[in-house]
């Protein structure tokens, strides 16, 4: 029998490592970024070309590489961060598996120029498929110079899933804010299309982070930090006022190092349990200091996922830092003592006698008349009522003419209309429950109606034609608000624009991220449209759907849910009946857009049953 095991070529191999690290061009920026930080440099300038589809390029000026180290780093598993299996846990250093260079030669166009501080010259090398073209010396800065053009040129299966620009632009920029928190230190500049979308100076983490998200969230935050013998923790919280369903910022990092934690992230949010209403999120800027010896960062590809040694106790201590934050910065509701307005409470002296406040009494004033039999009887001011109707007849009916005995109506037949099955539902036989449920007899029973998600529904099908339509109607605003957006939400912004203009969002870009707000759709009128427009930005970016039609439903589903009338809104008879004839017209009126089911029906037998016994 012939052997069938054989090794992969290199080419191969790295191409299926590729897989694992490079998932999107904004994978490419992560790995590239954090060598340079590696490398100590102090000036970091991000470009990108079509969202990184097209080029990427990094520029540092860190400590560069020799013409040997830069032809080894493109090869697999070489690394000058470890030496031995024990120095995985003692890592300091953002990258260490020497993976990132030979993953991205594999599935792309490398360019590379870099140079030591102690050489004049440096090395060009140019690799295409983990095949090395070229190698030459060449003058150049000190640091290094990366530049990754035709991402996936050689795997056309990864590059057809990339999602469009938009979407691919905001997971660069996401990345790249993920660095460039955890790095005051350092000055990051991001260009797209030659468009400047960062220029970050050296600062502190206070102002880095205002830099990125803007000044308004400086009032936002509440300073915290903690030292003990197991970790540090030191950071922002934002305050319970702030809170709000979706686009809140949350961060933790761990010896700066960005990662995911949802068990961390609840003890932040038990911090808020009855200050912030159920299902909200507050903004976080949460860094852990800890003994590289007590965690383990190699048990995902992407470093993302870290684990802890002792995970339950430093979650108490996160827990309490957090809510000392809060107590101390007076962020908890309490009584303020320290107000001007206060009464004059004196100070109490035994040997001063206390006199009783003192009541005057009118003895003149008798409010009843004394009558025969001894008792009082209450005197009332007579007030001519009938004159204040002088010169006014008496209408007949409703203020209307005065005319003879009205006609009889005539009979006509009661409406009906037809719910699922050919089941008639008699129009005006409508009984609100709870302020939840509408009640309707059918044929075969008894009908239960969520009015919410009924309306829901029928908000979903209007929204979604006007979208495809472009039929929206877009009601003016007296007073212009202002929407302010981070670079990576102005990304998912541009993708959707035409659709809010759709439906009814008049928006005037103002530069830097500001928009203003000159027109809404009609009918929402007392919602607030900024938050609005977050929840929509950052819904689509949660589903990273490219199809245009997904992302109109998105959008429409989500002004639908906000416009719905609410549970415990009191209906009218007549409102009841709109909203169920609206329902019935909808194609498919059992279910929500999501899939929830908006009506169920109790039939006569099992009503029946119920009352045999």
């Amino acid at each position: 029998m012939s052997d069938i095991i054989h090794l992969l070529p290199d080419s191969v191999a790295n191409q299926i490592a590729a897989g694992e690290v490079i998932q999107r061009p904004a994978s490419v920026v992560k790995e590239l970024v954090e060598n340079a930080i590696d490398a100590e440099a102090k000036h970091i300038h991000v470009l990108v070309v079509d969202a990184g589809k097209t080029e990427i390029q990094i520029i540092d000026d860190g400590k560069g590489m020799s013409e040997t180290d830069a032809r080894l780093s493109f090869e697999r598993h070489a690394t000058s961060k470890i030496k031995e299996a024990a120095d995985l846990f003692a890592l300091r250093t953002m990258g260490f598996r020497g993976e990132a260079l030979a993953s991205i030669a594999a599935v792309a166009q490398v360019e590379l120029k870099t140079r030591p501080e102690t050489e004049e010259l440096g090395t060009k090398i140019v690799i295409a498929g983990s095949k090395v073209e070229s190698q030459e010396a060449v003058s150049c800065a000190k640091g290094s110079n990366f530049l990754v053009k035709n991402l996936f040129f050689n795997v056309p299966a990864r590059r057809k899933f990339l999602k469009a620009n938009s979407t691919e632009q905001s997971n660069i920029l996401a990345e790249f804010e993920r660095i460039a928190l955890v790095h005051p230190d350092v000055a990051f500049t991001l260009h797209s299309n030659d468009a400047e979308m960062f220029n970050l100076p050296a600062t502190p983490l206070r102002q880095r982070i205002m830099g990125i998200f803007g000044k308004k969230l400086n009032q936002q935050l509440l300073n915290m930090e903690v030292d003990t013998t197991m970790v540090r923790i030191q950071g922002y919280v934002g305050k319970p006022e702030t809170a709000r369903k979706k686009g809140a910022h949350q961060y933790f990092f761990v010896n700066g190092r960005y990662m995911r934690h949802p068990y961390f992230h609840k003890a932040v949010m038990e911090a808020y349990e009855r200050l912030v209403p159920e299902g909200e999120q507050v903004s976080y800027f949460i860094y852990f200091e800890i003994d590289p010896a007590n965690i383990d960062v190699n048990i995902h590809p992407t470093k993302t996922e870290i684990k802890f040694e002792n995970e339950q106790a430093i979650w108490q201590i996160l827990a309490a830092t957090v809510k000392e934050a809060l107590g101390k910065f007076s962020a908890i509701p309490s009584i303020d003592f320290d107000t001007d307005d206060m009464p004059d409470i004196p100070a109490y002296d035994p040997h001063i006698p206390a006199t009783p406040p003192k009541v005057h009494v009118d003895t003149s004033f008798d409010p009843f008349k004394s009558s025969g039999g001894g008792r009082g009887e209450y005197h009332r001011v007579p007030i001519e009522w009938e004159s204040l109707y002088g010169g006014l007849t008496k209408p007949s009916k409703m203020n209307g003419p005065e005319s003879g005995p009205e006609p009889e109506p005539e009979s006509t037949p009661e409406p009906t209309l037809y719910a699922n099955e050919g089941e008639a539902v008699s129009a005006g036989e409508y009984l609100q429950i709870k302020g939840r449920f509408i009640l309707t007899s059918v044929k075969s029973g008894l009908m239960f109606i969520d009015q919410h998600r009924a309306h829901v529904r029928v908000l979903f099908d209007r929204y979604l034609a006007q979208i495809q339509k472009k039929q929206g109607v877009s009601q003016g605003v007296l007073f212009p608000e202002i929407l302010q957006l981070p670079p990576s939400e102005v990304a998912i912004l541009a993708g959707i624009r035409d659709d809010l203009a759709a439906v009814g969002f008049d928006l005037s870009d103002l530069g830097g991220g500001s928009y203003a707000i000159n027109g809404i759709p009609a009918g929402i009128e007392g919602l607030r449209p900024v938050e609005l427009l977050r929840n929509m930005l950052h819904t689509a970016m949660e589903k990273g759907n490219d199809v245009k039609e997904e992302i109109q439903g998105i959008l429409a589903l989500t002004l639908a849910r906000a416009s719905a009338i609410v549970y415990g809104q009191v209906l009218r008879t007549d409102e009841m009946s709109a909203l169920v004839d609206s329902l019935f017209a909808c194609p498919a009126p059992g279910y929500t857009p999501d899939g929830k089911t908006v009506l169920i029906t109790i039939k006569e037998e099992e009503i029946e049953k119920r009352f045999r016994n």
